[in-house]
């Protein structure tokens, strides 16, 4: 057997021989290490967690990943599942007529998808407001490195070292995100400090960061050695081909063996583009009963437990304000 024309013994070898060299860049992979993050947890190889990482999980379909991507907003799909179904169709309908761009009726591929990435934007908004808010000690709408510091690391920062690895990189996205450099983040600032895998101006620093962790001799790439760092010592060979078939495959777009700035961006920022357009596919298997490769409204509405969800329980009259969904995409 062979990876790319050289024998598996020997690249097995020279794979394991090299791991040494690499334990010190992979040691501080950065991972925001707050209590109140969600969609951008970091994966095990430092890349940020795609936002379905949990719509499947064990072979288990977990359908709250179906109505956040609709509602975009964890509160509201919540409270989807408590209405009465009636009531829950009735609040969809309204939201149909927004997605509606052509106002024909219909609801196309084209109409889902704009929906669901406004959705994620959304997801992205209102977890990174409701940190904010936890980080906010004096209520002034916005946040300083201190404020953050404290909701990050606890109540004795001071005993952070300093020059810890996790700490730095925090501190320079803080920086970064400081748009206008005033020591404070306002509402977009922070949304970029909470979720710079969705904001374009923080590629930079995400490419800085992973170079830095990852790129042991300064060649300005990252080979498959660089790439699987320490994590290699606690695995199996079978996991190792495994990893090795991903890297050449899936991440070394060109072949040459490494991961250039591109490949490397490609790799640590998941495609809310791809993201979306499955779900757009997962949506439409569920619910284009005439198979027209459109949604009528009626077929929405029929499948309205696959958008929005109902327990049908009798939580009663009480009705969130919709008005947010008013403004055009």
């Amino acid at each position: 057997m062979t990876v790319r024309g050289v024998p598996i013994l020997l690249f097995l070898a020279a794979v394991f021989i090299s791991l040494p060299a690499c334990d010190a860049a992979s040691a501080h992979i950065h991972t925001h290490q707050h209590n109140k993050v969600d969609s951008n947890e970091r994966m095990e190889d430092g890349a940020f967690s795609p936002r379905d990482a949990d719509h499947y999980a064990e072979g288990e379909h977990h359908q709250e990943f179906d109505h956040e991507a609709i509602l975009g907003s964890v509160k509201e799909a919540e409270e989807f599942d408590k209405l009465p179904i009636e009531e829950s169709k009735k609040r969809l309908g309204i939201l149909l007529t927004k997605m509606d761009l052509n106002k024909d009726k219909y609801i196309e591929r084209n109409e889902l998808k704009a929906w669901i990435l406004r959705s994620f934007s959304m997801l992205s908004a209102e977890e990174s407001q409701d940190r904010l808010d936890d980080a906010d000690t004096d209520e002034d709408g916005r946040v300083t490195w201190d404020e953050v510091l404290q909701d990050t690391y606890g109540s004795d920062p001071e005993d952070l070292a300093q020059d810890d690895k996790l700490f730095k990189d925090d501190k320079e996205t803080f920086e970064v995100a400081d748009l206008n450099k005033d020591g404070y983040l306002d509402t977009d600032e922070f949304k970029a400090y909470t979720h710079p895998e969705e904001t374009p101006r923080m590629f930079p620093l995400l490419l800085k960061h992973a170079l830095e962790d990852k790129d042991v001799d300064k060649d300005g790439y990252i080979s498959f050695q660089e790439f699987i760092g320490d994590r290699a010592k606690s695995k199996d060979k079978e996991w190792l081909l495994t990893e090795k078939d991903k890297f050449d495959y899936e991440h070394d777009k060109n072949g040459d063996g490494r991961l250039d700035s591109d490949e490397i961006l490609s790799w640590l920022v998941p495609s809310n583009e791809e993201i979306a357009s499955d779900e757009v596919d997962h949506l439409f298997v569920g619910s284009d009963d005439d198979h027209d490769n459109r949604l009528s409204f009626d077929e929405i509405l029929d499948h309205h437990d696959i958008f929005v969800g109902s327990e049908a329980t009798d939580y009663g009259d009480h009705l969130q304000d919709i008005d947010r969904f008013s403004d055009e995409l």
